[in-house]
C-alpha cells in the first residue's frame, strides 16, 4: 500500500481539474481494502479519473485507487468459450489487446473507451449497442464493511449506465468474463478510429457528460439547442462532439458545473427533456 498525502488531484483527473486531497491510497492487494474501510470515514474510489469531475480546493477525502490490480487469469476453458478473471485496475485498452491476442470476442464495440475495467463494471459502461455486462458472468466486490464476495451476474441489478454496485458504493475487485472466440479486429479498429475522429481526445475531457435519454441522443439535443461551441471561461462544449465538455487550459469546477446546468436548462426549455449527467460529480 502506498499513501500520498496532500495529493494534487488534477494530476489524476482526465479533465485536469481537482483540488488537494487529504490522501491518495494505492493498494497492492485486495486484502488491504478492509483496513482502509475500517480506518477511514470519507473514501472515494478513483478509477482512471476519466469520468469523475473533482471539486477544487481542499478535499477532506481519502481517494482510493486499485490501478495496481491488473492480473488476468483464464479460470476455465469450456471448448466454445473461456472464463477469464480480470482485476479492476486493468485499463480497458489492455483488456482489448488481451482479447485480440487470444482471439476472444464480445467487447470489440467498446474499444477505445478510456477507463479501467472496474470503473466500467461499476457503471455498466458501453457504446455502440454493447455494454460490458454483456460478457460478465460474475463480479467480485468489496462491500462497505470490507467483506469481499463474488456475485453472479444473474443476482445483480444493472441497467443503462448504472448498477447495484454503484448505488451501494461497493468496490469492484474483479470480474469474470465469458469470452467466445473470433475477435473482430475490423470492428475494434473501426470503433477506435471513430472515437479519434468524432471525439475531442486532444483536449482534457470526461467523455460523455450526459446520459442518452430514451429514444434520442444527448449530443443531438445539445446541438439542436444551439449550444455546440458554447464557452464559459476555459470550459467549452466541444464543437466536435457536443456531449463532451473540454478544458481549454484553466477550467474550474465551478465553471464546469455552470455549463452543465446551463445545458440542462436550455434543453429542457426547448425540448422538454431532462438531461441526466453520466459523469460522477464529486463536490467535497
Amino acid at each position: 500500500m502506498e499513501i500520498i498525502r496532500n495529493a494534487k488531484m488534477k494530476e489524476y483527473s482526465n479533465m485536469k481539474v481537482g483540488g488537494t486531497a487529504k490522501e491518495l491510497i494505492f493498494i497492492d492487494d485486495k486484502k488491504e481494502l478492509k483496513e482502509i474501510l475500517q480506518t477511514r470515514s470519507n473514501i472515494f474510489l478513483l478509477g482512471n479519473g476519466t469520468n469523475t469531475l473533482i471539486n477544487d480546493g481542499n478535499l477532506d477525502i481519502s481517494f482510493l485507487s486499485l490501478k495496481r490490480l491488473k492480473n488476468i487469469v483464464v479460470e476455465e476453458k469450456k471448448g466454445d468459450y473461456d472464463l477469464v478473471r480480470v482485476e479492476a485496475g486493468l485499463d480497458l485498452d489492455d483488456l482489448i489487446d488481451f482479447m485480440e491476442k487470444n482471439d476472444y470476442s464480445g467487447l470489440e464495440n467498446i474499444t477505445g473507451i478510456p477507463g479501467s475495467v472496474g470503473g466500467l463494471v461499476n457503471m455498466n459502461g458501453g457504446a455502440y449497442g454493447t455494454e460490458i455486462f454483456d460478457c460478465i458472468e460474475e463480479v467480485e466486490v468489496c462491500k462497505n464493511d470490507g467483506e469481499i464476495v463474488k456475485i453472479k451476474t444473474i443476482d445483480l441489478n444493472f441497467k443503462y449506465r448504472t448498477t447495484e454496485i454503484k448505488e451501494n458504493k461497493w468496490i469492484v475487485v474483479s470480474a469474470l468474463f465469458k469470452f467466445g472466440f473470433g475477435f473482430d479486429k475490423a470492428a475494434s479498429e473501426d470503433k477506435r478510429e471513430q472515437r479519434k475522429t468524432k471525439h475531442p481526445l486532444d483536449l482534457p475531457n470526461l467523455g460523455s457528460t450526459f446520459k442518452n435519454p430514451e429514444g434520442t441522443f444527448a449530443a443531438k439535443l445539445i446541438s439542436d439547442a444551439g449550444l455546440k461551441g458554447y464557452r464559459l471561461g476555459d470550459v467549452e462544449i466541444s464543437p466536435k462532439h457536443p456531449n463532451f465538455l473540454t478544458n481549454l487550459g484553466n477550467a474550474t469546477f465551478k465553471d464546469i458545473i455552470s455549463v452543465i446546468e446551463h445545458v440542462k436548462e436550455v434543453v429542457f426549455e426547448k425540448f422538454g427533456v431532462k438531461l441526466e449527467t453520466e459523469i460522477i460529480i464529486l463536490k467535497k
